[in-house]
């Protein structure tokens, strides 16, 4: 298909330096980098730049990129070291300022309920980024936050529909363990 070359393809190109290439991946994977450190800063400028930080960084090793990884992984890898590091460089400045940070909008009126569902999205994005195995987050991500269907995340990723339905099973899974003291006591299973 050549309106869809498949990640391995464009990499090729990229490593030869085709700027086109690069525009092409950029545009396949930059909403979901986007989604993933809005998810982690919360902070659209902050998301923005570390979209566009993460891309320079696959630019500038364009040379060093291998055609059998992932380029979604590779680049969510950047991005969330990315988030880290604006998180940690944002404490400092806020310890050395002595800001207090501003009071976290509940969406309800119940504290508690606010706090427990802060613990639970922390919890999540933790699970995500560090529990799940690079294949698995790829099209948990693709299929959860992307909302796309099994045979166009297998096309992406060059894999079958039926890996494409075992990686999220697997995820899903993966998530339901790592979050059982979320979970409601009916909703727990043996």
């Amino acid at each position: 298909m050549p309106d869809h070359p498949s990640d391995s393809q464009l990499l090729e190109r990229v490593r030869a330096s085709d700027q086109e290439a690069f525009r092409l991946l950029f545009e396949r994977y930059q909403p979901i980098v986007f989604r993933q450190a809005l998810l982690e800063v919360r902070d659209t400028d902050l998301a923005h730049d570390i979209v566009q930080e993460t891309f320079l960084r696959i630019w500038d090793r364009r040379s060093s990129l291998r055609t059998g990884h992932s380029v979604l992984g590779f680049a969510l890898r950047i991005a969330h070291n990315l988030v880290r590091d604006a998180a940690r460089h944002h404490e400092v400045r806020s310890r050395l300022a002595g800001d207090v940070p501003p009071p976290a909008r509940p969406d309800s009126h119940d504290p508690s309920e606010a706090l427990q569902a802060a613990m639970l999205h922390e919890r999540i994005l933790t699970v995500i980024n560090e529990d799940l195995p690079e294949r698995c987050r790829e099209v948990f991500l693709l299929s959860r936050f992307e909302e796309r269907d099994h045979n166009e995340i297998a096309t992406l990723l060059g894999i079958s529909p039926k890996t494409v339905a075992n990686q999220i099973h697997l995820a899903l899974s993966i998530l339901r363990k790592r979050l059982r003291d979320y979970t409601l006591p009916h909703d727990r299973q043996s």
